[in-house]
């Protein structure tokens, strides 16, 4: 099993419950789209930055398309399409577990399934996690089980903030990531 360091791990679930189990390395160039959630970085920054380096976020898809093939067409596209869909307040109250992952769940969920789904319909060539799951769970990875301290959490939650957009996220040489365009929703 080859560990993976990257956006949102175990985001889709297997055909019951959880994801995480089946890893992929990510390589220079590789993009991911993720709505950033800045309220919630004074709580999980240090695990996230122990992950990946990528401030707290909801991944919307992952992979996306490799960053030789986002010009300015594919901008132009991401660009409309998300502003088809609106912001959306969003709560995190609950803890969640993957096999090897602790996240946060965004409530509602479905405003980011609805993104997700879009963004395929749109490049049916980039299914969520390589088309490694069943189910897309919406989620806010904390960071890897046994690393996490979930007593940190006690009294943090919940935690709000507004969905205002999309941001493309740029993988640097197969660990970190970088962030390009931000994409407003309505």
């Amino acid at each position: 099993m080859t560990e993976r360091r990257d956006v949102g791990e175990g985001a889709g679930a297997g055909s019951s419950a959880g994801g995480g189990e089946r890893k992929a390395a990510h390589r220079a160039g590789d993009t991911a789209l993720v709505v950033t959630v800045p309220e919630a970085e004074a709580l999980v920054g240090r695990w996230r930055e122990r992950e990946d380096g990528i401030p707290a976020h909801v991944t919307v898809l992952v992979p996306f398309l490799h960053t030789s093939r986002i010009d300015d067409n594919v901008r132009t596209e991401l660009r409309a399409l998300f502003r088809l869909h609106p912001a959306v307040d969003v709560g995190f109250r609950r803890v969640g577990r993957f096999p090897e992952v602790v996240y946060l769940a965004p409530e509602p969920a479905e405003p980011f399934v609805r993104l997700t789904e879009a963004v395929v319909a749109r490049w049916p060539e980039t299914p969520p996690y390589g088309g490694a799951y069943d189910t897309i769970i919406p989620h806010l990875t904390l960071g890897r089980a046994g690393v996490v301290e979930e007593s940190a959490l006690d009294g943090e939650l919940p935690l709000t903030s507004r969905a205002r957009a999309v941001t493309l996220l740029v993988c640097v040489d197969g660990e970190r990531w970088t962030e390009g365009e931000v994409f407003p929703l309505a």
